[in-house]
């Protein structure tokens, strides 16, 4: 079976910041009107005055560059996952080093969420990848499965069993991360999870503008009751917006369809 994927996709500054830190990339490499490389990419950027902005930009441009150039090169699940750690590396060093030499933007960094598609591979699955809170979720059946988890202290006080689930969502660290580029932590890479398509799936990468003020079986009601998938993008950060969200606020969906070759259809591409 081959897939097709629908893209929709939104960043928006929102009511309260003077700059908007996200960016969103959707690129894909094409032959034949066949896709031979998609990647979807999330990032929320932190640092004073433009840094931020700088710090998402880099990551984003430089995953893309980096898959781009390695892309032919995978035979294998394996290998796959070795160039999105890699690619992710790359930029990881480059923001390090930028923040190094420039004092504009020391200390700046920016979370990431990725999914890449390597049709020539498989095209029966998705490879996901994070750094940070920014989020992937795959609603499938009506219902919502996260597939990244926060590197947040909140999360982490979770994970060791301090406080609960619910109460991270409020915690006064669920904004303060360990984790994310610009920073040694990200040691070896990210992990990569690869996640095996269905007709039907939907997924949500996004920034926690839209996850810090939407509950998870909202968006899966939401994704799930739009059948366009630029429409439910759009519809999303209205309604983070509309939940008073103080953030900037972004989102990619992909939409899983069968179809007789591998396709990537993204709006304005």
């Amino acid at each position: 079976m081959s897939f097709a994927l629908r893209i929709g996709q939104k960043s928006d500054i929102g009511y309260y910041r003077e700059n908007n830190e996200d960016r969103v990339r959707v690129d894909q490499l094409q032959q034949d009107g066949h896709c031979q490389l998609l990647a979807c990419l999330v990032a929320d950027g932190m640092g004073g005055q433009l840094a931020g902005e700088k710090a998402s930009e880099m990551a984003t441009e430089i995953i893309w560059q980096e898959l781009q150039e390695g892309y032919r090169d995978v035979q294998n699940v394996e290998r796959a996952k070795q160039l999105i750690r890699q690619a992710t590396l790359r930029a990881n060093e480059e923001i390090m080093e930028l923040g190094q030499f420039q004092r504009e933007y020391s200390n700046m960094g920016t979370t990431i969420v990725l999914a890449v598609w390597l049709p020539l591979l498989r095209d029966d699955c998705l490879f996901i990848s994070w750094l940070g809170d920014s989020r992937a979720y795959l609603v499938r059946d009506r219902g919502i499965e996260a597939l990244t988890v926060d590197h947040s202290i909140a999360q982490a006080l979770v994970e060791a069993g301090v406080i609960s689930a619910e109460e991270a969502r409020v915690h006064r660290f669920r904004n303060r991360l360990w984790k994310y580029l610009g920073t040694k932590e990200v040691a070896d890479g990210p992990d990569v999870k690869v996640v095996y398509l269905r007709p039907g799936d939907r997924f949500l990468l996004c920034t926690d503008g839209l996850t810090g003020v939407v509950e998870d079986e909202k968006l899966a009601e939401f994704v799930s009751g739009h059948p366009d998938p630029q429409q439910a993008a759009e519809g999303l950060v209205k309604l983070a917006l509309d939940c008073d969200s103080k953030d900037n606020v972004s989102c990619v969906l992909i939409y899983v369809e069968e179809a007789p070759a591998p396709v990537a259809d993204i709006p304005g591409k």
